[in-house]
């Protein structure tokens, strides 16, 4: 429907609203879906309409349209159950689950279960969650809130919340206006026409139906005062409502109809609160749309759908992967007309904001190709202390420790890779172009690299999360670094990519893995694995070279914008199925293409061979041109680049120029020049906060332009440096005799990290002085928590007796903490949300009620005619937390974790189970090892036995899924570690861990193994050390193995960012590891944290991490006590890591590296 037609709707609703047609209104409304009247929706919801409520709503959307109109559909099907429950109608109650309700078990059937227990109790409230529910007025009003917030955030509800601003009886106006328009062409107008009919044009003829009349003392209503001669403009062939056209063939965004995956959060509640898994079935299919129109670039195409793109900004050094865990809250915004006046809820920006004053200058050496910001943009918060000892070391601590200010990677036209810390203007790291191994490419490669051993960089792009760098050279290669802080840059992948030059790269993330997207002068688009360097896709279909890349997503639909040399623009989903777009570029140019952060709004940005550019917003929804900006030069030289910021502004380098719009205005908003210097087609990118802006310069330089925040930014750091250097003059010459001083660091400023032989000196910064080794051995400590006052621990509040704690975990929402003590009895704490808790997540700062349902029934598991202290306790927790499977030497046990009911009871011993794993793709398959050392592959859905592994001759003590390699890893008390394909279940290899010389292992001894995030390093735990093996092949990459004063290791855990290793012992102590060197860098004593007679041996035999804080830990102790421990908020983290030249720990990175102790640490 075209633009006049859908407003021509909307003077009809108010026509027939001013009419009191109250019916038709809302009859109108729901059948073009052109406007929601949410207080009609609030009167039928509120007086329970129920019928009426879903049919309204079918009018704009389905149950299986999103998971935001799933969850309105579930809320008011779920009010529907309960009242009809409420009044005790059970056969009601039970149509509503049948015929309303079941449709949702298909996305989560542990939540459709759940309901169908409402059936049994007598009161639905004796169900905790619903323990608050109070009358059927209060629960529709309380969900009449919900349900509108619901409605806010789903994108196929934008732009039609709000009726538009109508003066009254518009329609009318209208008519009005045409009449006398039509009076006006009449040859002979008469004084006082005759209007009888609007069904057809009027005509003051004696013959005419709609003719004149004589002069009658009462006016039409319809008509007005007859406008003078040439008052109006002659008509045209066509009136104003022409006929619609044919439907637009679909775009890629109206194919992929889903929503953004965004959190609203009010809309995010509870386990009867309806969230679908992510991996719910896509069934719309995808269509080819025409090469959209590009001459008319005022039309206003109305979205009906877009998305968020979740951007998982972390702390720097989180390697987790969390890309589908963690809620943006960000409502959507709709798109706004042509007025230039932004409609998005960000009017407070304004052309100031833009970064525009030119603050540093960086030297390169050779001409920029590209750049991209660290995606995670953190200030050091620093104390400003008094000039004390605890202020000089909390400057020692901001010389060693780099700050992340704003890190900014470069690559250019040589091939050099340079890193820069704007806050001190610090190159910190810097690779020329080489190849890691150049034996195992191909034999192109290697003849074109024989004769030309150079190449230029086409782009350089961080991961989302910032652990990773990725560059794609003019010769075939891409390598990928990792990034450890400061100048630690690491070799992690290079891939023989393409042949020819790759000329983009971006990391995306299908099925929930971390992928690098690539693409090259051989015309096509390749998918490889991040962690693997494996290809996983190849897209071949462009018949020129592909010039750029695009990954984005829709919710579950991953797919891939791809732009060619020749103007082609396809789309591809991660299916080997052919591009699902094809169409032409404006002007059949070089494009890129990118999304705003919000994920809302596309844009492009090219230049054809003529040198003609155009940048311009696309309408997903139509797959066609929503705007093409102005501004830009007629004859480009090169391609012009672009970028955008703060969902609000466009920028590119043309015309020696900076050039900014506002994205909802054609216009060009201002220039800038940047002092002079730049290029005729610079490169330029924002910074995530849209404060900083890079721009290339004509003398193989960098331009850092900052807005008023910026600025401030950069100066507060700058000031942070000359603090630094002048508290380091104070104090750095206490020992001259110890090697190069503090001081002489502190009186220059930081040199860029030579790497690969390039000792380039900068014009902005100065050369390092000093044996840095030196000094970092001199400066680094152990941290030792040996006093209560030295972090924050609470003991779990327990009334009940208890034996040891056996087996701990944290809920996996992180709101809860479970246990198991060797009696079989769970125990259950929970933190309410409070003023002192507003997440109500675990912490140490509020304790947590001991939870029991209101039955008072305890979980306990079943146990075996021996003794239950002898039997090996274990458990596992559904990924939902509403069920945990458990044994404790008997039968295993399923629970349900809001009543604690026995759901039921499977495997009767011998053999007993020993170990429990959920498979990470299957709820409803377990691996289940027993005592008789083998592993059994449970289905319990069917209650059958899919098969039996063999391979250990002890029992099992260990499983862990890789869904990333698709192996299963156990670990038995014979301190041997196997891997087992879950594909056909076949093993695919062994090893026995090395028992370090000079240590004697028991004959029965647990062995635990746990993937790191990256589901191919494994942690693996004995009681003489603690080990990293890297998947499949069981190498052994790093060992540490603690000195025997400690007693024997209890047990350890990653933490949850997989960046630190949580190891307790016997006597009481915890250390804390870096994962990355498995160097010690705190020591937690047992006198910190229990207040019990210190004669008492009291220890901790299991220890857990939190699912979501890295820094909190806690410890399952032999007196039957839960503690939780973090560091004090003051200090945000235990301890710091040690520096590489110490010679702690382990000292190699490869197979078989030596056994290590902390000795040295001392």
């Amino acid at each position: 429907m075209s633009s006049l037609s859908r407003e021509l709707v909307f003077l009809i609703l108010q026509f027939l609203d001013e009419e009191k047609f109250k019916d038709s209104v809302h009859r109108l409304e729901q059948e073009s879906g052109f406007f929601f009247n949410v207080r009609y929706f609030e009167e039928m919801v509120t007086n329970g309409e129920w019928d009426e409520v879903e049919k309204y709503l079918s009018g704009f959307t389905k149950v299986d349209d999103n998971r935001y109109s799933m969850k309105i559909f579930f809320e008011i099907r779920k009010q529907k159950y309960l009242e009809a429950l409420d009044k005790k109608d059970r056969a009601k109650a039970v149509e509503i689950l049948m015929k309303d309700l079941k449709v949702f078990s298909a996305f989560n059937e542990d939540l459709f279960k759940e309901i169908t227990q409402l059936l049994t109790l007598e009161n639905f409230r004796d169900n905790e969650q619903l323990s608050k529910y109070g009358d059927t007025k209060s629960a529709r009003g309380i969900m009449l809130g919900e349900l509108k917030k619901l409605i806010e955030a789903n994108p196929l509800f934008r732009d039609k919340l709000n009726f538009p601003t109508l003066k009254n009886s518009r329609l009318r106006t209208l008519i009005n206006q045409s009449l006398n328009w039509q009076h006006q062409l009449c040859k002979n107008p008469k004084p006082n026409p005759d209007i009888k009919t609007l069904f057809v044009d009027h005509s003051c003829g004696q013959s005419q139906p709609n003719g004149a009349r004589a002069p009658s003392p009462v006016n039409n209503p319809l008509m007005g005062a007859v406008p003078k001669p040439a008052g109006f403009p002659p008509l045209g062939a066509h009136g104003p409502f022409q006929p619609a056209p044919a439907a637009l063939p679909t775009s890629l965004a109206g194919w992929m109809a889903n929503p953004p995956t965004v959190s609203h959060p009010s809309a995010s509640a509870g386990p009867l609160g309806f969230n679908p898994p992510n991996n719910s079935g896509i069934t719309a299919m995808l269509k080819r749309p025409r090469t959209p129109p590009t001459n008319n670039p005022a039309v206003d195409y109305q979205t009906a759908d877009s998305e968020h793109v979740l951007k998982r900004t972390r702390a720097f050094g989180i390697s987790d992967e969390q890309v589908n865990h963690m809620p943006v809250n960000i409502l959507p915004v709709g798109y706004s007309g042509q007025s230039g006046q932004s409609h998005h809820g960000q009017s407070s920006y304004s052309s100031d904001d833009l970064p525009k004053t030119v603050m540093m200058t960086l030297n390169q050496g050779s001409v920029v190709k590209s750049m991209d910001f660290h995606p995670v943009q953190q200030i050091l918060l620093l104390g400003w202390l008094s000039f004390t000892l605890n202020y000089f070391l909390l400057i020692v601590y901001y010389v060693i420790n780099v700050c992340l200010f704003s890190l900014i990677a470069v690559g250019t036209n040589t091939g050099d890779i340079m890193i820069w810390e704007l806050g001190s203007r610090e190159k910190l790291a810097h690779k020329n172009f080489k190849v890691w191994d150049l034996s195992v490419f191909s034999t192109p490669l290697q003849a074109a690299l024989t004769s030309d051993y150079t190449a230029l960089i086409n782009r350089v792009t961080w991961s989302p999360d910032g652990t990773l760098f990725g560059v794609a050279y003019s010769k075939h290669i891409v390598q990928i670094y990792s990034y450890h802080g400061g100048d630690d840059v690491r070799n992690h992948l290079e891939i023989d990519a393409h042949v020819g030059s790759v000329n983009d790269l971006a990391f995306s993330y299908p099925n929930k893995q971390l992928c690098i997207v690539t693409c090259g002068d051989d015309r096509l688009i390749k998918v490889w694995n991040a962690v693997t360097g494996f290809k996983q896709y190849t897209f071949e279909g462009h018949e020129a070279p592909v010039y750029s890349v695009c990954p984005h997503f829709k919710e579950t639909v991953q797919f891939i914008f791809s732009t060619a040399t020749d103007g082609k623009i396809k789309a591809w989903l991660y299916d080997n199925m052919g591009s699902r777009v094809d169409y032409d570029a404006p002007g059949h140019s070089s494009t890129t293409m990118a999304y705003t952060a919000d994920g809302t709004r596309l844009f492009s940005c090219g230049t054809n061979k003529e040198g003609e550019s155009y940048i311009m917003e696309w309408n997903e929804s139509e797959g066609a041109v929503k705007r093409t900006y102005n501004g830009l030069g007629k004859r480009s030289v090169g391609v012009v680049q672009f970028d955008n910021t703060k969902n609000r502004f466009l920028a590119a380098g043309d015309e020696f120029l900076v050039k900014f719009w506002d994205m909802d205005n054609v216009n060009l908003l201002t220039t800038v020049d940047a002092e002079g210097g730049l290029p005729a087609s610079a490169c330029i990118r924002f910074n995530k906060e849209g404060i900083l802006l890079a721009v290339s310069t004509n003398d193989n330089g960098i331009k850092i332009l900052a807005n008023p925040d910026g600025i401030r930014l950069l100066r507060t750091m700058e000031n942070r440096s000359a603090v630094k250097s002048s508290a380091m003059t104070t104090f750095g010459a206490a020992n001259p005799s110890a090697g190069p001083s503090i001081m002489d660091r502190a009186t220059t400023m930081p040199s860029m990290i030579a790497m690969n032989g390039d000792n380039r000196s900068l014009v902005d910064v100065k050369r390092r002085v000093g044996d840095e080794s030196m000094e970092k051995s001199r400066i680094w400590k152990l941290t030792e928590i040996t006093e209560p006052s030295q972090c924050r621990s609470l003991r779990l509040p327990d009334t009940t007796s208890t034996t040891r704690i056996s087996r701990l975990i944290y809920t996996n929402s992180g709101l809860a903490i479970l246990a198991l003590a060797t009696n079989a009895v769970h125990k259950l704490w929970k933190w309410q949300r409070n003023d002192r808790n507003s997440t109500g997540k675990a912490t140490a700062n509020v304790a947590p009620q001991l939870w029991q349902p209101t039955s008072g029934i305890l979980m306990t598991n079943v146990v075996s005619d021996t003794n239950p202290e002898e039997a090996v306790p274990c458990f596992a927790l559904s990924k939902n937390d509403s069920y945990v499977m458990s044994a404790s030497g008997g039968k295993i046990s399923l629970f349900n974790m809001m009543t604690y009911k026995t759901m039921t009871t499977f495997m009767p011993p011998p053999p007993a189970a020993t170990f429990l794993a959920f498979h990470p793709q299957d709820n409803n398959i377990i691996a289940i090892g027993m005592d008789d050392s083998s592993i059994q592959i449970y289905n319990v859905r069917i209650d059958e036995v899919k098969t039996k592994l063999k391979g250990h001759t002890k029992r099992i003590t260990g499983l862990a899924f890789s869904n990333v390699l698709n192996v299963l890893v156990s670990s038995g008390a014979d301190s041997q570690l196997c891997v087992w394909s879950t594909e056909g279940w076949e093993k695919q290899t062994s090893k026995s861990l090395r028992i370090p010389t000079g240590r004697v292992a028991a004959p029965v001894v647990d062995t635990r193994v746990q993937f790191h995030n990256d589901q191919t390093q494994l942690l693996v735990v004995h009681e003489t050390q603690v080990a990293i093996y890297e998947a499949p092949k069981l190498e052994r990459l790093k060992q540490w193995v603690p000195p025997e004063i400690n007693g024997l290791i209890t047990h350890a855990t990653f933490s949850c960012d997989s960046q630190s290793i949580y190891v307790s012992f016997e006597d009481g102590s915890v250390s804390i590891l870096t994962a990355s060197t498995l160097r010690l860098r705190c020591r937690v004593s047992a006198t910190s944290y229990l207040s019990t007679n210190p004669n008492s041996r009291v220890y901790p035999l299991v220890i857990a991490a939190h699912p979501s804080e890295a820094n909190q830990f806690a410890l399952g102790l032999t007196d039957g006590g839960v503690v939780v421990l973090e560091p004090l908020e003051s200090e945000g983290k235990w301890g710091t890591s040690p520096p590489i030249e110490n010679g702690a720990g382990p000292s190699g990175l490869t197979a078989g590296a030596t056994s290590t102790t902390d000795q040295s640490q001392r």
